[in-house]
């Protein structure tokens, strides 16, 4: 759908004698937009598709140019992008320009002047009638990414983290992986290095494979902050890959390149991958993740750590059990609590503030700010945290993670119900990307920002309007549950029933019980299940 107008995007930002050769692979691919007419771009056209290596690769032999630039077909780009890159280039270096996320289109109503951002095809929310295509093609300026890694299964990962090293400093900087959706080298050292290798499959590792070849042929994978590009993401149902994938082909590719890259068994490799790891030293790895064992290598530990937040609201008996399993569950943690009047937990800060959704907000930013840990879980106080809920670590830096295991029990007869939802005292995620997030909503719930509504909802990235949101959500579900006790004094309403829901997509999967895993039966019997919940410490 957006070749066109990525090729478009190459011809009016380019500024040296740049071409374009691009790839249709298949029958099936997505409708595209009308291909600029113009000697510059030459058009590859499958019958049947041969995939994305080998795509790149047919496109690469049919080249004559000194440089080659790999290029998702829905980009936009850095005006004088390839003077850029050229200018400080070196034979055997891979150039990764900085990455922005691509805000491509909006749709919008006709009819009611209703703007939506990019996504599936909707109807109007408003008026029901449907909705047209507007081209942005704009940087999201405050989604920006420099830094990569993959993880000890050769799985990509955002990297955040590594701006705080000093050797992140400068223009150009060493880099351990990338995304694969944009690379830049001369095109004869794309051969030295064989090109793409095929026999991964079509699609996945293109930034793992990129990067080990770059790194381990004895060259340089850096990142060229003098310029960049813009990647649009396809992460919302409906709002897919415009091609057919599979988790089978994704598995076979992770499966090859753990072999190629773990055991060494790349031909032309001068430096074996124990070198690349000692290098950059990324979270996560150790010595038994390397099948050719390596050296002893330094490892960093993401410290966790608990952000409390309390109303003092409710029955102090519930705030007592709660707080007593959150301590002995995270006995070596730092955990920061903010409460309203002093209490004996953690280190205590005390807002004397009327209870509202601005005071909760207020809480946590106040609580992130003090927290040392790197990983933060928000924790409410009439929560009952399960073990396994703290298990979970973010699959990446920009990730917030909602643990969905959560089960509503009512104190007046024990009923417990479950549906799907992303409750802010069920989620964990970077201190710094949560500190950045609540930093934004207080300021805009101050009116430093504009002006805060509820229709921007609270579960981080909601909370802000759609243009300043950061971060990503994912999900997960712990091995038994948490309990979120509703009683008389909830933040929140008490729903027990699917009838209490106006929209029915709210309380989607919806499950009733009287007996949950892991913590026993409750009909009928609320303070004998509250006292048997209580954790004793047990002596050192």
């Amino acid at each position: 759908m957006f070749l066109g107008r990525t090729i478009q995007e190459i011809l009016k930002k380019s500024s040296a004698d740049t071409e374009v050769i691009a790839v249709i692979d298949g029958e099936n691919a997505e409708q595209v937009t009308p291909i600029p007419d113009d000697p510059k771009v030459t058009v590859i056209r499958y019958d049947k598709p041969i995939g994305q290596r080998a795509a790149t690769n047919q496109a690469a032999k049919l080249s004559k140019a000194k440089y080659v630039m790999k290029l998702d077909a829905h980009c936009g780009l850095d005006k004088d992008f390839d003077t850029k890159l050229m200018d400080t280039m070196e034979h055997d270096w891979t150039v990764i320009p900085s990455m922005y996320n691509l805000h491509g289109f909006d749709w919008v109503c006709d009819a009611c002047g209703t703007r939506k951002y990019q996504g599936p095809l909707p109807d109007c929310e408003k008026c029901g009638e449907p909705m047209n295509m507007d081209l942005i093609w704009k940087p999201r300026r405050r989604r920006y990414t420099k830094y990569w890694r993959f993880d000890a299964d050769m799985v990509f990962k955002y990297w955040g983290a590594y701006k705080n090293r000093p050797e992140s400093k400068g223009q150009i900087v060493d880099v351990m992986s990338s995304i694969g959706a944009c690379f830049f080298m001369e095109r004869s050292r794309f051969w030295e290095l064989e090109g793409l290798d095929e026999e991964h499959g079509s699609w996945g590792q293109f930034g793992t494979e990129i990067a080990c070849k770059s790194w381990l042929s004895g060259g340089r994978h850096v990142v060229n902050k003098r310029t960049w590009f813009a990647h649009m993401f396809r992460t919302q149902t409906g709002f897919k890959f415009p091609y057919s994938l599979s988790a089978k082909q994704v598995n076979k590719a992770r499966r090859y390149s753990q072999e190629l890259w773990k055991n060494d068994k790349w031909p032309l490799a001068k430096r074996k991958l124990s070198w690349l790891i000692e290098k950059f030293d990324p979270p996560g790895w150790k010595k038994s993740d390397l099948i050719a064992q390596a050296p002893p290598i330094p490892m960093i530990t993401l410290q966790k750590g608990i952000v409390y937040y309390t109303d003092n609201s409710a029955a102090e008996r519930i705030l007592w059990v709660c707080r007593q399993r959150l301590k002995c569950i995270c006995k070596d943690w730092d955990i920061v609590s903010v409460s309203h009047y002093p209490i004996d937990f953690g280190r205590n800060i005390v807002m004397p503030l009327k209870r509202s959704v601005k005071s909760l907000f207020e809480q946590v930013l106040a609580g992130l700010k003090a927290s040392t840990a790197d990983i933060v879980y928000l924790a409410e106080h009439d929560v009952l945290y399960h073990t396994s809920h703290f298990e979970a670590v973010p699959p990446a830096d920009d990730v917030f993670y909602y643990d969905h295991n959560r089960w509503c029990l009512d104190t007046r007869d024990g009923k417990a119900v479950f549906y799907h939802s992303d409750c802010p005292s069920f989620m964990c995620a970077q201190r710094d990307l949560l500190l950045e997030h609540y930093t934004r909503a207080n300021s805009m719930m101050n009116g430093n920002a504009g002006k805060w509504t509820s229709k921007y909802g609270y579960s981080p990235p909601k909370g802000l309007p759609k243009e300043h949101r950061i971060g990503r959500v994912e999900t997960y579900m712990a091995e038994y549950p948490t309990i979120d006790i509703r009683h008389d004094n909830s933040f929140t309403r008490r729903r027990m029933s699917r009838d209490q829901f106006r929209n029915k997509n709210a309380c989607k999967g919806w499950k009733e019980a009287y007996e949950l895993e892991g913590w026993g039966k409750t009909k009928d019997r609320w303070e004998d299940f509250l006292r048997e919940c209580v954790i004793l410490q047990a002596p050192d």
